[in-house]
């Protein structure tokens, strides 16, 4: 019996977390409308998180919503957490990607850890990277803690960064 409720606690987050994915898609569509920008929203359930990414053919088209490093990309997914949270009542932890910038930047920060890994590995010596933001932070803790090590943030935004540390 057991099982069952768990199934169906899990069917009714992923429900839910469609559900947020469907307000948030919503959100962009109308905010794509304003810009006059055209683009397609893909929906997914990634990590525990709704997932959502606007691409289109000409990426370039999209560059201005992705901003300097992120930074515009970062403010529109924060609008529209709170566009959602309006909604549902929830708060969200959506992840946006805007164009493909956040896959890029995983797969850098995937390399980027892998190295510190390797180094920590050699010297036995903790390591501390330069700062990142949340997002980048996150790809850097599930990677290191993959790789059997340990890793914990330290500092304030935005100068908020993490130290990898030998497994214990």
């Amino acid at each position: 019996m057991a099982n069952n409720a768990e199934g169906a606690k899990s069917r009714s987050r992923v429900s839910m977390l469609e559900e947020e994915g469907e307000v948030a898609a919503d959100y962009l569509e109308e905010l794509l409308d304003i810009a006059d920008l055209d683009g397609d929203i893909e929906i997914d359930v990634e990590h525990g998180r709704a997932a959502l990414a606007i691409v289109a053919d000409e990426a370039l088209d999209l560059k201005h919503l992705v901003g300097r490093d992120g930074e515009v990309l970062d403010a529109i997914q924060e609008l529209t957490r709170l566009a959602v949270q309006a909604k549902t009542g929830e708060r969200s932890r959506l992840m946006l990607d805007i164009a493909g910038f956040r896959a890029a930047r995983k797969a850098e920060l995937t390399v980027l850890a892998k190295n510190a890994i390797a180094k920590v590995n050699e010297t036995g010596r903790s390591l501390a990277l330069e700062p990142l933001n949340a997002f980048e932070r996150k790809v850097v803790h599930d990677a290191v803690t993959a790789a059997g090590l340990t890793s914990e943030s330290h500092g304030e935004d935005p100068e908020r960064y993490i130290e990898i540390s030998p497994a214990k």
